[in-house]
């Protein structure tokens, strides 16, 4: 994932309020003992009137400043005293993760969606609060990734990115494959990409087009740029994707006067090798990426070398804990979010498509978005191009593939690429209109506005209507 560069920067003002000054002027110098842990926090005064009780007081603050905040180093985390030590590092590991993004606020929500869902609350309310939840989780998620493919390398760094970069939706789509809930799954497949194809981009197009309208030096209007190549080859694969579900809604359509359960079986063979194909696809592009063409995409990597390279902040088996401990608290709380999804569809009066194709995929990309809208406005059009399609290929050449061969090989659950057709036609024409927007390698605040609107026109379109009620009106006027 390429959503590091504006966390980065929200690390790095977190970290400067634990950054203090030692009184004794010892810079370099690091304090093993923390005030929070020795006991010592009582506050001497120096009562001889030499000012020495200001400058203790001021010492012990920052020394608390350095507990709280320091993400670099924990007070006591090298101390002699085992249980001093072990504190420390179980504190420092809790608090880099805190503090690793700005939406980790929202843990709070994860214990009382829990309680929700244990209690039997309401639908809304156990939906709603596991909806909030999973939000910071994912970001947690994607901070555990990336401190751990620091210590990997580029190649396997770039592998486990890319395999984890939409966990939460795979974690989530699973539960929901396993409960039966084939529609949402396929839904929340689509809107991911969708709301990265259209939302994020176009969110990043207009927002990044508004605040770098106009050249600094002539006053003239400009536009953003990015690598065109690169944009290209992966709308491409985002075109090749859009044939993988057009194919399928085709045959269906074609077979309508096949026995049920021909036409049936003809979709889940066609579906599964598809699926094959697809992730044998998203390999090659892997290996295309990272081993024999990685210059193609040297953009990217480029506006990360003009920063300070950011070293990692906590070790691998401390990130990989983190990593399996989020992971399990994402399935329970997506174990509720999905078990919420019938009884509330049946008292808020909404579809499973609304649901699946809209506010499923803000869940795991809340954060994600909003990184690539910041870096869009700090003109690195090319590490926002990469969270949007780059977020869009892993789901539609990986995850979407990989639950149909999960569905088959494990679950024993039908999932097919045959989506409804009026899903399969929005995504066609989307995939469409971002292949040309994007070929010239340049975005303005109008283009922005074209993908935001053709967004809130689908987004409406599924809202207004019921399930199954947009393929059935389709199907009749296409007869």
């Amino acid at each position: 994932m390429s959503d590091d560069s504006a966390n980065r920067h929200f690390r790095e003002q977190v970290r400067s309020w634990g950054s203090t000054n030692k009184p004794n002027g010892r810079d370099g110098e690091v304090d093993e003992q923390s005030p929070l842990l020795n006991g010592n926090h009582s506050g001497h005064h120096d009562h001889n009137g030499n000012g020495n009780g200001l400058v203790d007081d001021q010492h012990h603050g920052n020394k608390t400043l350095k507990f709280l905040f320091d993400t670099r180093h924990t007070p006591g985390i090298d101390s002699d005293n085992v249980a001093v030590r072990y504190s420390s590092h179980t504190w420092h590991v809790a608090k880099v993760t805190l503090l690793s993004n700005y939406v980790n606020f929202l843990l709070v929500m994860v214990p009382i969606g829990i309680i929700a869902g244990e209690a039997n609350w309401s639908p809304t309310a156990v939906f709603t609060i596991n909806f909030f939840a999973i939000i910071p989780l994912a970001a947690v998620l994607s901070f555990a990734t990336e401190q751990i493919s620091m210590k990997l390398g580029e190649a396997l760094g770039g592998l486990l990115n890319a395999t984890f970069g939409n966990a939460v939706e795979l974690i989530v789509s699973i539960v929901a494959l396993r409960d039966g809930q084939i529609q949402v799954v396929q839904s929340s497949m689509l809107g991911s990409i969708l709301s990265n194809l259209l939302l994020v981009m176009g969110m990043c197009f207009f927002f990044g087009g508004i605040v770098n309208m106009r050249d600094r030096v002539t006053g003239q209007g400009m536009e953003q740029s990015f690598a065109s190549a690169t944009a290209q080859t992966t709308c491409s694969l985002m075109t090749l994707s859009s044939a993988s579900l057009v194919i399928p809604a085709t045959l269906y359509s074609a077979l309508s006067k096949a026995d049920s359960e021909d036409k049936e079986h003809s979709i889940l063979v066609l579906s599964r090798g598809t699926a094959i194909i697809l992730l044998l696809l998203y390999v090659m592009y892997l290996w295309f990426q990272l081993r024999t063409h990685p210059n193609l995409f040297d953009a990217e990597t480029q506006h990360h070398n003009e920063e300070e390279a950011e070293e990692p902040v906590m070790g691998p088996i401390a990130a990989g804990i983190v990593l399996v401990v989020t992971t399990v608290l994402v399935a329970i709380c997506a174990d509720y979010l999905v078990g919420s999804i019938d009884p509330l569809v049946e008292t808020a009066h909404i579809s499973k498509n609304f649901i699946g194709l809209i506010l499923i995929p803000i869940v795991g990309n809340a954060a994600e978005h909003v990184t690539a809208v910041v870096v869009a406005i700090r003109n690195k059009m090319d590490l926002a191009m990469g969270v949007a399609i780059g977020s869009s290929i892993q789901i539609a050449l990986l995850v979407t593939p990989f639950l149909v061969v999960l569905g088959w090989a494990v679950l024993d659950q039908p999932m097919t690429l045959r989506f409804e057709t009026f899903e399969t036609v929005a995504f066609a024409f989307s995939v469409l209109v971002v292949t040309y927007t994007v070929q010239d390698g340049k975005s303005n605040y109008l283009e922005g506005a074209m993908l935001l609107g053709l967004y809130i026109i689908i987004a409406l379109a599924f809202y207004v209507s019921p399930s199954d009620a947009l393929d059935k009106a389709f199907n009749t006027v296409m007869g």
